[in-house]
């Protein structure tokens, strides 16, 4: 048994020398030290011994197993250092040569308009109001005084999931749920976020765009306070030099409603091609809350009052700055992106 433990160490010792790979070490590793290798064999047979071979047979086995594992122990981490050299010869960086340049980016056009009003309205006292893309039929319609049967949803005809699901087709439906929450208190909120209508894509209109709307619900609220707040956004955006003029208009939702323009900043109201000789621009719609759409978020029409405004933001990104098609916005030339 002597003999053979010594062959056993022999053995072992040869093959981990010819080992290159931690796999191949691990191989050995099993086949002499594991529970069905000749290690554990020998062992076995020390039954047999006389009591006087025994801790000799004993003494010498351990040794045995003990220099082949710390043989293995060296050889495994010779093996590492020698595959980590290997791989990072592999993996040289040559640091002589040229970077790669990294041009910086810089936000979208439409979200540097979006980002400007932001800014404007937070300082005014606003808060930013958000909800889902995907509304029901009873906040994008019905809450905003646009029931079923109401001719003027034509005009929003719009994405359907379901017959009372759809793609939001404005932001006011934010305006509705804030005051639903709000139980009857002040509000002074805008709601940026894209909307959806099924419109022909040319180079005024698209199927997908941003709007930003703006709701404000206290007692004594007029309509000098919407012009004044609009005739301060439009100067922020526009230039001091900008009028602006209310025409009558029709939403269901507001009473009475206008339509907002803005003198021409191209001729400054004299009359042009960009005006179409009328020196005014109509840039947004707005008018006082409708009383029945105050009464079915919980005011009480007779107290309280407010104003709403809604503005398209890729119309005034191609008002400001000169854009003729909308759907530059969306196409990602960066020959037209880059030059803002």
């Amino acid at each position: 048994m002597k003999e053979q433990l010594e062959q056993l160490q022999v053995e072992a010792l040869e093959e981990i020398k010819q080992a290159s790979t931690q796999k191949a070490l691990n191989d050995v590793r099993i086949k002499y030290l594991g529970k069905k290798g000749p290690m554990t064999e020998v062992l076995r047979g020390m039954g047999k011994l006389s009591a006087e071979e025994r801790p000799i047979i004993g003494e010498l086995a351990n040794t045995v197993r003990t220099t082949i594992q710390s043989t293995l122990d060296a050889r495994i981490e010779e093996v590492k250092a020698i595959e980590l050299e290997e791989k990072l010869k592999a993996e040289t960086l040559d640091v002589t040569l040229p970077g790669r340049t990294l041009t910086p980016g810089h936000s979208h056009l439409l979200q540097q308009i979006i980002d400007e009003m932001e800014d404007l309205f937070v300082g005014l006292g606003y808060t930013i109001a958000e909800g889902p893309e995907v509304e029901t039929d009873l906040y994008n319609f019905e809450m905003l005084n646009l029931p079923k049967d109401h001719p003027a949803r034509d005009m929003q005809d719009s994405f359907y999931i379901t017959e009372e699901t759809l793609l939001r087709t404005h932001t006011s439906p934010v305006q509705a749920r804030t005051m639903l929450e709000a139980n009857g208190k002040p509000i002074r909120i805008i709601c940026p976020g894209k909307v959806y209508r099924r419109d022909e894509d040319d180079a005024t209109h698209s199927h997908q765009f941003m709007q930003i709307e703006g709701l404000v619900v206290d007692e004594s609220i007029s309509m000098a306070d919407l012009k004044g707040t609009l005739e301060v956004f439009v100067k922020q955006l526009f230039g001091e030099t900008r009028e602006i003029r209310l025409r009558p208009s029709f939403f269901p939702f507001t009473e009475p409603s206008v339509e907002v323009d803005i003198s021409c900043f191209k001729c400054g109201g004299k009359g042009c091609n960009v005006c179409k000789g009328t020196g005014w621009i109509e840039i947004l719609g707005g008018g006082m809350v409708h009383p029945h759409v105050l009464e079915m978020a919980g005011y009480d029409s007779s107290k309280v009052s407010g104003f709403a405004f809604g503005i398209g933001v890729e119309r005034m990104a191609m008002l400001k700055h000169g854009v003729d098609d909308i759907r530059h916005f969306y196409t990602n030339d960066l020959r037209f992106i880059e030059q803002f």
